[in-house]
């Protein structure tokens, strides 16, 4: 029984609820982005100004407004703390999910919208990062949006031969923009960068022939403008135009340049590609080679998927900073092109190749592994620390985390889940292959995330994070020294600043302070403050997993000179003895 337009979307609906919202409170929230993210929407509401961004009450530039103002309604309905700083992502994994089901559904028909859907559901990275607390899913969602729009609007305005392109050519222009304008106020220009990007790299494939009106391409511009403007133009008008300059040009220092642990090697995003989309991506490969196609619109959105996935992958390769979300953009290509080999398959319009299957067993394999690799690592993780070279990581491994040793179980199913799809696609099941790989890789990443990342984050921030959570309420500063972290800013859940000076380290570590300051350092840099002549007030706590944990109080006040010297302790009575 074939299931209606509306039963499946609910059905897509629910099943996409159960992978994504629970267990998002369950773990810590990450370092740097994760923690970044949530403490701007935290003082949002701290500050009660949701139209400029801060990070430790000060004008923070890196990114535009939109997801924090998810995230500070999330914190308002659930209260501050990870639940709430990831359920907007959670939200995206639905929509996202409904929205490849159907566009694919539109496009071709539901079989592929569906194969679509199981396949960014089922992917590795696509399927975890509706679990995180980082901007990208949504932004990824509006830029994709925006492009099927002007897709839709380049079909019916050169009379492509699809049913249902039954709106007006300017309203998928409109549509068309107010995405660009939602992705624009999501991340920044960097939407309107891929988006022209794809749209000259087909514009040269076509031999220069123009398939857009120049007109439309101004309402384009116009719809996406006016949606921006309700920040950009607010933002100039009210307190004139540094922000936006400082915001303008962090973007291009991040083109043009890296941080020292963000360079990577140049293939970086097609191997991150290759095995964080898996198994969407090894299905995907025989996608990239010619097919039969059955009319002019399949081979058009076709090449525009294969366009977006050049696009994004060359920019990202070519941008200085390589972090793993930066070609997250590709998810939609790659898991289309995986849902259209199996689309093609099963309609006997593309023959399977055997170096899928055998692809499939190499990468799962090792992903299978290294799943039970961590479990077996966790059991013996003591045993290990002894020979591990790197100081701060040695402390790492001595946190007291419980392992059972059934944590490798997730990666046993993964095995057998495999196994089952890839006997399926063999036997010609290309379907029933799909729900096997997809649906298992779904689950493996659902137990992961609840029961082995939270094991994993006690070792690499759990001590830190509880150091900082022990230190709401009170009356003290908290910094940290050596490294980079927003922990001390969410967990101790700061409050604004009433002396200035509490920015500067050196006034912290050396200055008249008014009140206590911890600070948080690494046990591989603690040496830099250990110098009693320069710090002699700063006392150590205790270490604990790597991390050293010091004290600074407030020095008592000076005698002033000619001050009788303070009374001598009274002997003790004889009662004492």
């Amino acid at each position: 029984m074939q299931l209606n337009k509306t039963t499946t979307i609910g059905l897509i609906t629910v099943l996409a609820a159960l992978l994504f919202i629970p267990f998002l409170g369950r773990v810590h929230l990450f370092d740097w982005d994760e923690i970044n993210f949530a403490e701007c929407s935290r003082e949002m509401i701290k500050m009660d100004d949701y139209t400029r961004v801060y990070v430790d009450f000060k004008p923070f530039w890196e990114k535009p407004p939109m997801f924090f103002w998810m995230q500070s309604t999330a914190m308002k309905v659930f209260g501050v703390g990870e639940f709430a700083a990831r359920f907007p992502n959670a939200i995206c994994g639905i929509v996202t999910l409904i929205t490849v089901f159907l566009c694919g559904s539109r496009v071709f028909d539901r079989k592929l919208g569906l194969l679509w859907a199981l396949a960014f559901g089922g992917s590795l990275f696509p399927n975890m990062y509706f679990k995180s607390g980082i901007i990208d899913p949504w932004f990824n969602l509006f830029t994709f949006l925006s492009l099927y729009y002007f897709i839709l609007y380049h079909w019916k305005r050169n009379g492509y031969d699809k049913p249902g392109i039954d709106k007006s050519k300017i309203y998928y222009v409109v549509m068309s923009g107010i995405f660009m304008g939602l992705a624009v106020l999501t991340k920044g220009q960097v939407a309107l960068m891929v988006f022209l990007l794809a749209l000259g790299v087909y514009y040269i494939y076509n031999r220069f022939r123009f398939y857009f009106s120049w007109w439309d391409a101004l309402l384009f511009l116009v719809v996406a403008f006016l949606v921006t403007a309700t920040w950009y133009g607010y933002e100039t008008i009210k307190r004139g135009p540094w922000f936006i300059n400082e915001f303008l040009k962090y973007q291009w220092r991040l083109f043009t340049t890296h941080d020292a642990d963000q360079k990577g090697f140049f293939g970086y995003h097609y191997i991150v590609l290759l095995i964080g989309c898996f198994p969407a991506s090894l299905l995907a490969i025989p996608s990239f080679f010619k097919a039969r196609y059955n009319s002019r619109y399949e081979r058009d959105f076709k090449l525009w998927m294969l366009t977006l996935f050049w696009v994004v992958t060359v920019l990202f390769t070519i941008v200085q900073s390589r972090i793993i979300h930066y070609s997250s953009m590709a998810w939609f290509p790659v898991t289309f092109l995986a849902a259209y080999s199996i689309y093609k398959w099963d309609r006997r319009e593309l023959v399977y190749k055997k170096y899928v299957g055998i692809g499939l067993w190499i990468l799962g394999g090792l992903i299978s592994l290294l799943i039970l690799g961590v479990a077996i690592i966790g059991l013996n993780v003591k045993r290990l620390a002894p020979y591990v070279d790197d100081t701060f990581a040695r402390g790492n491994m001595e946190a007291d985390v419980h392992w059972s040793g059934f944590e490798g179980l997730i990666g046993v199913f993964m095995v057998v889940a495999l196994v089952l799809g890839i006997r399926s696609l063999s036997r010609g099941a290309f379907v029933r292959a799909a729900g096997w790989l997809f649906a298992g890789t779904a689950v493996v990443v659902f137990f992961a995330s609840a029961i082995i990342v939270p094991k994993v984050e006690r070792y690499s921030q759990g001590a830190d994070i509880d150091f900082f959570i022990a230190r709401q309420g009170e009356n003290c500063y908290v910094h940290t020294l050596g490294f980079k972290s927003y922990g001390d800013l969410f967990y101790t859940k700061k409050e604004r600043p009433t002396n200035p000076n509490s920015y500067d380290q050196q006034w912290l570590l050396t200055g008249p302070i008014d009140k206590p300051v911890y600070f948080v350092t690494k046990v591989d840099r603690v040496q830099n403050w250990e110098d009693p002549t320069k710090y002699p007030d700063l006392k150590e706590l205790y270490r604990k997993n790597g991390f050293v944990f010091l004290k600074r109080e407030v020095p008592a006040p000076a005698a002033p000179l000619g001050s009788p010297p303070p009374p001598a302790p009274a002997p003790p009575s004889p009662a004492s003895h």
